[in-house]
């Protein structure tokens, strides 16, 4: 990584002297250097807020920043001009007439590479733009879908209040169609889904916003669980109250027991729901711990537990990166029913079940 501050400037190689700690205050005010994987940054702060460069003092002075970490100084130098005398003269800082310099070496820079920073910042921008192109068209497709959801919906109501199957087919539609252009999905284990009728208490890990897009793809009619406050998003709101999403207000016990009751319900009616056991998305990818209400509510109505591992919707769209769109695919792993009447045991197994699976993807 070369300044455009300092077109001429050749690398300057870096060196170490040790002194003994300084007993003036006058080094106080410079920062140390920065080192990263090859690249060196050395600057020096005075009291204006401003940077300026001093592109001849650069390239005929000894440029040194004095570090009273251990008694250790850090400095450059130029060959030309050998190696000046430690910088702990109080003088040049108190008066203002130490030039603030930023010098920086790359060993990008004699190769030919491009520059890092760079390649990164174009990626970054690629993602952007991806993201930008995602909600365009999931925006586009809901508005399309969301018109047939109304029409049919007081059919639905009339003859298939629980599972709402309909709605069900024309959201998997969306996803389907929202996804496509983006990442690819590979589905394992699709043998050890229960059949369209059975009620089952689906349970997977929560890695991206991009959970919900994946899990409708597989058309099954479950009942997903969601802050109360994304009700209230026009359109998207009003497409999850038509498929039969259930309310949740966060840090409320009541609202939790009612969530729980009618997740009963639903299932005693036939229905299925599913469970994000973690209650977030994790932002580090790691599997955390599981809350035991979706476990209670299988034992209570005696259905299986169906554990899901979903991989590669967080290096897509990570956690609190809402807004880019990376370039990845994406594996749906369906394990095998989990049945039992102790809500402990249950999930126990349906931890280490995905847990397994996530360090086997590595």
């Amino acid at each position: 990584m070369e300044l455009s501050s300092l077109p001429s400037l050749s690398p300057l190689p870096l060196c170490k002297i040790r002194y003994p700690k300084p007993r003036s205050s006058a080094t106080l005010p410079f920062l140390p250097f920065y080192d990263r994987k090859g690249a060196y940054f050395c600057y020096s702060v005075c009291k204006q807020g401003t940077l300026r460069n001093s592109y001849n003092t650069a390239q005929n002075n000894f440029l040194h920043i004095s570090r009273t970490h251990d008694g250790e100084s850090r400095c450059y130098f130029n060959p030309n001009g050998g190696l000046n005398r430690s910088y702990y003269n109080s003088k040049l800082h108190n008066h203002n007439k130490l030039s603030r310099y930023i010098v920086a070496r790359s060993e990008l820079a004699g190769t030919g590479i491009s520059d890092a920073a760079d390649s990164l910042s174009e990626i970054k921008l690629s993602s952007k733009v991806r993201g930008v192109c995602f909600y365009a068209v999931t925006a586009i497709v809901a508005i399309l879908l969301i018109g047939f959801m109304m029409v049919v919906h007081p059919f639905v109501l009339m003859f298939d209040r629980y599972r709402r199957k309909v709605q069900h087919i024309i959201a998997k539609l969306w996803a389907t169609a929202t996804i496509a252009p983006f990442f690819k999905i590979e589905f394992e284990g699709l043998e050890n889904l229960p059949s369209q009728d059975a009620p089952a208490v689906y349970v997977s890990n929560h890695r991206s916003f991009l959970d919900i897009y994946t899990l409708l793809t597989l058309g099954r009619s479950f009942k997903f669980i969601s802050k109360t406050g994304i009700f209230l998003y026009p359109i998207i709101g009003w497409a999850m109250s038509m498929m039969g999403t259930i309310p949740l207000k966060r840090m409320d016990s009541r609202s939790q027991l009612e969530c729980l009751k009618r997740c009963m319900d639903l299932i005693r009616n036939g229905a299925s729901v599913f469970f994000f056991p973690e209650g977030t998305r994790s932002k580090d990818g790691k599997l955390g711990d599981f809350k035991k209400g979706a476990f209670s509510v299988a034992a209570k109505t005696e259905v299986p537990i169906i554990p899901m591992t979903l991989i590669g919707t967080g290096k897509i769209m990570p956690a609190g990166m809402e807004g880019i769109i990376n370039s990845g695919s994406v594996k749906v792993i369906i394990h095998k029913p989990i049945e039992g009447s102790d809500p402990e045991i249950l999930c126990q197994v349906a931890r280490n079940t995905i847990l397994d699976a996530l360090k086997r993807q590595g």
